[in-house]
């Protein structure tokens, strides 16, 4: 007989993963599934699944909190984000293709349209294969009304998923050029991979410097920027680090300490980069590792760009 510390530990990396794709958040997700431990912890009956009672409980703390969240969205300065994801802990190769869709920066954006109820059954259902006796065991609601709340859900999000995109090899080799092509800072090399109309968008929720009000649009001014950027960053001892977030390709940018500045992820579709989506508010940081002063490393770039 497991103890209930062994059962919780195996599947923690699934309440985590149920946990973030409802909350978009890293640090809301690891309070959830602790708060999941505690009250696990302090039941007094024996669930007949762990499973199915620890996703729930974890699922319905999560939609309390969405809640919440969400009127703190609507007063968040600039575009919003969800806090980057560097890998996923959890892993099932039966459904290796809906897990990394489903935690790629554009669909926790589509789930973000979703209501709360709505987004947990689509995360439960269609993401991580729970079945409606499940669902319905989660949400407190009855089996058709879950099915009602997936029907829209999948709904909205297929009408919000770009119409030809590119597999996951073409986007890294993709993003390994265009990567290069950005250390170079050559404007041509750049146009190369930008569709014409790309935006390049900061989330930095009024804590760090952004680009205009958030959003450059339009291939030339984005090239323009990124060559502008390029080189007096690596003057200053500035790193990019090509990675893997959101389970997309993208990159961590890293001070001369090498302290995280921002991270990007890639958009890619018809063989073109549509978004380039940087996370710079610091508080969103923190679980990549130690962050940097944005406005400094801005202050920096700017006087190696002038002096250049």
């Amino acid at each position: 007989m497991r103890t209930r510390d062994e059962e919780f530990e195996e599947l923690r990396p699934l309440l985590f993963s149920i946990a973030y794709r409802i909350l978009g958040s890293v640090s809301e997700a690891e309070d959830a599934v602790q708060d999941t431990w505690l009250r696990y912890a302090a039941s007094r009956t024996e669930p007949a699944s762990a499973k199915a009672f620890l996703s729930a409980v974890v699922t319905r703390i999560c939609v309390d909190v969405l809640r919440s969240a969400r009127r703190r969205r609507e007063a968040y300065v600039g575009p919003w984000f969800p806090e980057p994801l560097l890998s996923d802990p959890y892993e099932d190769p039966e459904r290796a293709a809906e897990l990394a869709d489903s935690v790629s920066m554009a669909a926790l954006l589509l789930l973000e349209r979703l209501s709360p109820l709505e987004r947990a059954a689509f995360v439960l259902r269609e993401v991580f294969g729970f079945d409606f006796a499940e669902v319905s065991s989660a949400l407190g609601r009855t089996e058709a009304a879950c099915r009602q709340l997936v029907v829209r859900a999948r709904r909205h999000m297929e009408a919000g998923r770009p119409r030809f995109a590119a597999d996951q090899r073409e986007r890294e080799e993709l993003a390994v050029r265009f990567f290069d092509a950005f250390r170079e800072g050559d404007v041509d090399n750049l146009l190369e991979f930008l569709a014409a109309d790309v935006q390049l968008v900061g989330d930095a929720g009024g804590k760090a410097p952004q680009w205009g009000r958030g959003v450059v649009t339009g291939a030339h001014n984005v090239a323009g920027m990124l060559a502008a950027l390029s080189a007096p960053f690596t003057r200053i001892g500035g790193v990019v680090e090509p990675h893997v977030v959101n389970g997309q390709p993208g990159a961590i940018f890293r001070d001369n300490a090498g302290r995280v500045v921002n991270t990007w992820t890639l958009d890619i579709a018809d063989g073109q980069i549509q978004a380039i989506r940087a996370v710079v508010n610091p508080d969103k940081l923190r679980h990549v590792g130690p962050v940097a002063d944005a406005w400094a490393v801005v202050r920096d770039t700017n006087a190696a760009r002038r002096n250049g």
